[in-house]
């Protein structure tokens, strides 16, 4: 009896461990898949709390490789949701938090308001990515009621890039995606990361164009990118997925 008894509760002993050990690493995975979309919605949060922080202090050019960044992020944390099957109402609602702060008020703030009537551009333009956000729904699978705010953005930060911060072309492409946004005719959802190869190679372009390209190739990239969606959106970006 005693010369079992101990090796039988040391076996028993590293079972139970093992079997913790496991319990505790598929809890972690679990953790991670869940809340992967999450932590990129919470990095595209940050990056637009940064941006709205080097517009404040005048620094337009640092905001707008954030904004990019932001739009990038923005792409891949739907996919990444979609992927591993962890969808949820908190993330849905912190994606659109974090694009509401990205591309609404870290946007807007690229106008540059010196008076009362820039002041209501600026006003007008976050209060169409509200609305693009909160009260446009389509009803219908893959596909968006009003412009996505992340092209908008886009396009204004390439128009910034490449023309130096010409505050009228800038309000003058503000005006245009105001229109846009409130607009509820339909966009196809594009899924880069999801859809045709070609996609994917535009976005690995993009990350690309944000690492490695000066300032003119990529303002051009990201121009050509969005307004190729905003303009014909279903001619060239329709996804059949």
């Amino acid at each position: 009896m005693w010369m079992v008894s101990p090796p039988v509760g040391i076996f028993q002993h590293t079972k139970k461990l093992f079997l913790s050990k496991q319990a505790g690493r598929a809890q972690a995975l679990e953790f991670v898949r869940k809340n992967a979309a999450n932590a990129l919605s919470m990095a595209n949060l940050i990056v637009g709390l940064s941006s709205i922080l080097c517009s404040l202090n005048r620094q337009y050019h640092h905001s707008c490789w954030l904004l990019l960044v932001g739009f990038l992020l923005d792409l891949a944390d739907g996919a990444v949701a979609r992927q591993l099957d962890a969808c949820s109402a908190l993330g849905a609602k912190l994606d659109d938090f974090a694009d509401f702060t990205s591309f609404g008020l870290a946007t807007a703030l690229l106008l540059q308001t010196q008076g009362v009537l820039d002041g209501l551009l600026a006003i007008a333009y976050v209060l169409a990515v509200f609305a693009r956000l909160c009260f446009f729904s389509s009803g219908i699978p893959f596909t968006y009621r009003g412009l996505p705010c992340p092209y908008a953005s886009s396009l204004l930060v390439g128009t910034f890039l490449l023309t130096g911060g010409n505050v009228t072309l800038l309000r003058i492409a503000a005006t245009v995606m105001i229109l846009f946004m409130v607009d509820r005719g339909f966009y196809p959802h594009d899924k880069v990361l999801e859809s045709q190869l070609w996609k994917k190679v535009i976005y690995a372009g993009g990350v690309a164009a944000v690492l490695f390209s000066p300032t003119t190739v990529a303002s051009v990239y990201y121009l050509a990118w969005s307004a190729s969606y905003i303009f014909f959106p279903f001619a060239i970006w329709s996804c059949k997925a």
